[in-house]
């Protein structure tokens, strides 16, 4: 069955901001807050007019949920700000339960563009040493997560982006 065309809406919002997001986070380093106050205020918007699907309740959750699932890598300096607020304003689009969807496949996404990163840096097995570390204990490893001298730090809106798409999608 086709999608009617206010989920059209949505989702070409969801591909054209996680996709501008992704670039620019590759490119910067940053995710900047206007894409991600436009992001969110779309999401709230079209829940209040009635194309996204969603209660303006739904989207505001969403975006709660989001940015709760985000925020402990963030104090745990796995992600940056950034991403945390890119996540949550997501949520707002989607709603709680795909963004509760999106974090697991962004958690893959993210695993195997950390795995593809370590192998071109050649530093695979102490990524996953560190890994493992962080498992037994978050705080073991915080510094090794942290510190610029690791070079284990990248983009992670591109895994945002796969993971949100993924959900939004329906998959």
């Amino acid at each position: 069955m086709a999608k009617p065309p206010f989920e059209l809406v949505v989702m070409a919002t969801v591909i054209a901001g996680a996709g501008t997001g992704a670039a620019i986070d590759l490119w910067t380093r940053r995710v900047p807050n206007p894409l991600t106050v436009l992001l969110a205020a779309s999401g709230l918007g079209f829940a209040a007019v009635g194309i996204s699907g969603l209660t303006v309740g739904a989207s505001l959750l969403g975006c709660a949920l989001g940015l709760a699932l985000m925020l402990p890598g963030h104090l745990l300096g796995a992600t940056g700000a950034g991403d945390v607020k890119l996540f949550a304003a997501l949520g707002a689009l989607i709603g709680p339960a795909h963004i509760a969807t999106a974090f697991i496949y962004t958690a893959i996404a993210g695993g195997v563009i950390a795995l593809v990163i370590a192998t071109r840096r050649r530093r695979l097995q102490q990524t996953i040493d560190n890994a493992a570390q962080l498992i037994v204990s978050a705080a073991a490893n915080v510094t090794a997560i942290e510190s610029p001298l690791e070079n284990n730090r990248f983009a992670y809106a591109p895994a945002i982006a796969v993971g949100t798409m993924l959900a939004a999608l329906g998959f």
